[in-house]
């Protein structure tokens, strides 16, 4: 069954402010995923999700008033300078996963942006390595794997950065040197 199509006007993003639906379409993914890879489903708790919802950091991607696509950006506070984002839990909607919407990029271009909007120098993930559609997602967007396929029991992961290049805004390009015209 293909997914209807959906206006250019009914896109949108928000901030989540409800974890249930939030927490219920990872769930959805993840059963989605876990039987089309033949992994195991990562335990999810409800409690997390609740506290990154909190925090302001469960981005959505709508559709009308469905939830297409979601992710979690978060910033290290204790780091000082040029910290990190980390880019985390990103879910489709099971049934536009294989729409031709590409949901699953436009959730990641959209977390580069803020990232970079918010003056991270890099985007840090780490995805299932068995999930190779999502894998070569990331690795088309730009990341990079930083090290061997981990394992915490029967969970598989593998860490992922991709660096990022600051927005130039005009207090920036105002501080900067200029050079003197000859």
């Amino acid at each position: 069954m293909s997914a209807p199509e959906i206006p250019a006007a009914d896109w949108a993003w928000l901030v989540a402010r409800d974890a249930w639906p939030v927490h219920a379409l990872l769930r959805d993914c993840d059963a989605h995923q876990a039987a089309r890879w033949g992994s195991p489903r990562p335990v999810r708790r409800l409690a997390r999700t609740e506290q990154l919802v909190a925090e302001g950091a469960v981005h959505l991607l709508m559709a009308g008033d469905e939830i297409a696509g979601s992710f979690t950006l978060t910033r290290p506070r204790a780091e000082p300078g040029d910290r990190p984002a980390n880019l985390s839990r990103l879910c489709v909607a099971p049934r536009l996963i294989d729409a031709g919407r590409l949901i699953g990029v436009r959730c990641v271009r959209r977390a580069v942006e803020l990232a970079v909007a918010s003056g991270a120098g890099e985007l840090l993930a780490e995805a299932n390595p068995d999930l190779a559609d999502t894998l070569a997602l990331l690795r088309g967007l730009g990341f990079v794997q930083s090290g061997p396929v981990g394992s915490d029991g029967p969970r598989r992961f593998v860490s992922l950065r991709k660096p990022l290049r600051p927005v130039m805004t005009a207090s920036r390009a105002a501080s900067r040197p200029r050079r003197p015209r000859s």
